[in-house]
C-alpha cells in the first residue's frame, strides 16, 4: 500500500525526503489540506495530509535557523489511497527544527508549520527533557447516529488545552475515534468516522501543534467490547494506519498497530488490546488471552532488550486494576499473571503503564512482593462522557493513589526530566480547560 520516492541530495545542505503513500475520498481537489504530525525521531518525520479529491500534495523544507536551498517533492493524492499521503521526511539533522509548507497541484496552500527532529544525546549530553500529552475516548458527536437524549460528546476545547502545554509528543490511548454502529460492517464508513476527526476544526491546532502516536481500543477498532472474531477487523486495521502513521505496525507476520519508539531515555511500548483478544466472557481457561502470545512474547523480548531508564508499557485496557467489574486485562487471570511473575522474576527497571478506557482517570500502585510497585497511569475521557460515579470498589481500591481519581474530562501529561543516574517521571492529570488537578513523581531510583 506504499510507495517510496527518493530524492539524494548533499548531507548538510537539502535533506533527502521519502514519501510513503497512504488514503480518502471526497469532492473538491482545490480546498484546504487535513494535516496532521507524525513521529520525529533524531533524522526524520512524517508530515501526514489528506485532500478532499484527487490531485498532488507537496512539501518543501528548510531548516528554520538557516538558509539552505529549499527543497520540494509531491506526489499523487488517489482515491485508491482514500487522497491521503504520509510524507516521509529522512535525512534530517538531530535536534534541529524545520519549517515546511504544503503544496496542492504545485500551488502554496497557506498550511505552513514547523517541527523538530530529537536531539543526538546519547555519549554527549544528559538526556533531554520530555514532555508527553496522553488521553483517550475522543467523542464527537453525530446527530445521525447518536442515540436520542442529550450529546454524549463534549468539552472539545480540551484539544486546544492540549496544544497550550506545548508537548513533544501526543500519545492516543484508544478510543481516539468512535465508529457508529452503521460503521461496523462499511470500510467506506470506517474512512468517513476518521475524516471527520481529522478536518474537525477543533482539532486544527493540536493536530499541527505536536507529533502524534496512536493505539487502538473497541470503539475506533470495532463493535463495543470488540475481539479477535470482528469480522472486518483486516478493514479496521488498513484504516488504523491510514490515518496514524506510527513508525510500524506490527511484526512481520503478527498483525496488528502494537509498535516501539524511543523519545530521549524512554521506551514506548505501544500494545493492541484487541486483535488476538478472546471475548471477556470466554471462560477462563489458560488459553484465553488478550494479548496472544506472540504479541505478549515480543513484549518480553522487547523490554529485555530495552536500555532506557523508564519502559513505557500502553494499551488502552487497563492492566493492574483488581476491583474493576469491566473491560480490564483481570478479565484474562492467565496470561496477566504471566506477565506479572515474568517482570519480577526478570527485575527488569524502570517499567510504567498507561491506559485508557475508563470514562475516568487515576494512578494506581500497584505493590508486590521483594522488588519494587508498579505504576499504572489511566487517562480518560478526552470528550466522551465521563464516569462521574464510580462505584464504592473503585473508589476504595486499595491500588489507587490518594486523591488521584478524577471524574470528568481530562488528559494528561507524563514528564521526563533530571540529569542522566537522577531522572524523574512526573505523572499529572489536567482539567478540560487545562488546569492541573494532580500531580505525582516517581524517581527512577524507585523503579529498581
Amino acid at each position: 500500500m506504499q510507495a517510496d520516492s527518493i530524492v539524494a541530495v548533499g548531507r548538510r545542505v537539502v535533506p533527502m525526503l521519502v514519501l510513503a503513500l497512504l488514503a480518502v475520498p471526497g469532492p473538491s481537489a482545490a480546498e484546504q489540506l487535513s494535516v496532521m504530525h507524525g513521529f520525529a525521531d533524531q533524522t526524520s518525520f512524517t508530515l501526514w495530509a489528506q485532500k478532499r479529491g484527487p490531485g498532488r500534495i507537496g512539501v518543501e523544507f528548510s531548516e528554520l535557523d538557516a538558509n539552505p536551498a529549499v527543497h520540494s517533492i509531491e506526489t499523487a493524492a488517489s482515491r485508491d489511497h482514500d487522497f491521503a499521503v504520509a510524507l516521509r521526511l529522512a535525512g534530517l539533522e538531530p535536534g534541529t527544527r524545520y519549517r515546511y509548507r504544503l503544496l496542492v497541484d504545485g500551488q502554496p496552500t497557506g498550511d505552513v508549520g514547523t517541527f523538530r527532529t530529537q536531539a543526538l544525546w546519547e555519549w554527549r549530553t544528559d538526556p533531554p527533557a520530555v514532555n508527553i500529552a496522553v488521553g483517550s475516548c475522543a467523542y464527537l458527536n453525530d446527530g445521525r447516529f447518536d442515540r436520542p437524549g442529550a450529546p454524549y460528546g463534549g468539552g472539545y476545547g480540551i484539544f486546544d488545552a492540549i496544544a497550550a502545554q506545548a508537548p513533544d509528543l501526543m500519545l492516543w490511548l484508544g478510543d481516539n475515534v468512535y465508529f457508529r454502529e452503521p460503521e461496523w460492517t462499511s470500510a467506506e464508513a470506517m474512512n468517513d468516522r476518521y475524516r471527520a476527526y481529522r478536518e474537525l476544526p477543533d482539532l486544527h491546532r493540536l493536530w499541527r501543534a505536536t507529533s502524534h502516536l496512536a493505539i487502538w481500543d473497541d470503539h475506533d477498532y470495532g463493535p463495543n467490547d470488540g475481539d479477535a472474531s470482528f469480522i472486518l477487523k483486516d478493514a479496521a486495521l488498513d484504516t488504523f494506519k491510514r490515518y496514524w502513521p506510527n513508525p510500524t505496525h506490527g511484526m512481520p507476520g503478527v498483525p496488528g498497530v502494537f509498535t516501539q519508539v524511543r523519545v530521549a531515555d524512554a521506551d514506548l511500548f505501544l500494545l493492541d488490546d484487541r486483535w488476538y483478544r478472546y471475548p471477556n466472557r470466554y471462560p477462563n481457561v489458560p488459553e484465553k488471552a488478550l494479548l496472544g502470545p506472540q504479541q505478549l512474547e515480543w513484549l518480553k523480548q522487547a523490554l529485555l532488550s530495552s536500555n532506557a531508564t523508564f519502559k513505557v508499557v500502553a494499551m488502552g485496557t487497563q492492566f493492574w486494576n483488581r476491583v474493576s467489574r469491566f473491560e480490564t486485562w483481570q478479565n484474562y487471570p492467565d496470561e496477566q499473571q504471566k506477565l506479572r511473575d515474568w517482570l519480577r522474576e526478570q527485575r527488569i527497571a524502570g517499567v510504567v503503564f498507561l491506559s485508557g478506557d475508563r470514562h475516568f482517570s487515576e494512578l494506581l500502585r500497584l505493590p508486590r512482593e521483594g522488588t519494587y510497585p508498579l505504576y499504572e497511569f489511566t487517562s480518560s475521557p478526552l470528550t466522551a462522557g465521563a464516569f462521574a460515579n464510580p462505584d464504592g470498589l473503585e473508589r476504595s481500591n486499595p491500588d489507587l493513589v490518594p486523591d488521584t481519581l478524577v471524574t470528568q474530562r481530562s488528559f494528561g501529561m507524563v514528564r521526563l526530566a533530571g540529569p542522566k543516574g537522577n531522572r524523574t517521571l512526573t505523572f499529572e492529570a489536567y482539567d478540560g480547560d487545562g488546569v492541573l488537578l494532580w500531580s505525582r513523581v516517581v524517581g527512577a531510583a524507585e523503579l529498581r
